[in-house]
């Protein structure tokens, strides 16, 4: 089991998980975190730091997708492992659904 980050995390990034990170397995665009799976140790700190609640478990139902996101950009985007100011827009994009769309790959 690892953690992952799911889409609450797009338009906010809130960093207050990397912060608590023991092993810096985040990684960072400009508008999403992700972890990199292989790199967690499972010790789901940052879920409860997370003040968005884009943190979840890979164990949970429906998360293949997100499971895949993180793998993949994990592996491309640049590690972060201080906090920084969450995006400008975060509070007004924390608990919209479905914000897939304002994902875009790079």
């Amino acid at each position: 089991m690892a953690y992952i980050v799911t889409d609450n995390c797009i338009c906010c990034k809130y960093t207050d998980c990397v912060e608590v990170c023991p092993v810096d397995c985040f990684y960072e665009d400009k508008n999403l975190l992700v972890i990199n799976p292989d790199e967690c140790i499972d010790c789901d700190v940052c879920e409860t730091e997370c003040p968005a609640g884009a943190i979840k478990s890979s164990n949970e139902m429906n998360l293949e997708r997100w499971i895949e996101i993180n793998k993949r950009y994990s592996k491309i985007w640049s590690n972060i492992n201080k906090m920084k100011m969450p995006m400008d827009d975060a509070d007004e994009f924390n608990g919209i659904k479905n914000k897939f769309e304002n994902f875009f790959e790079d």
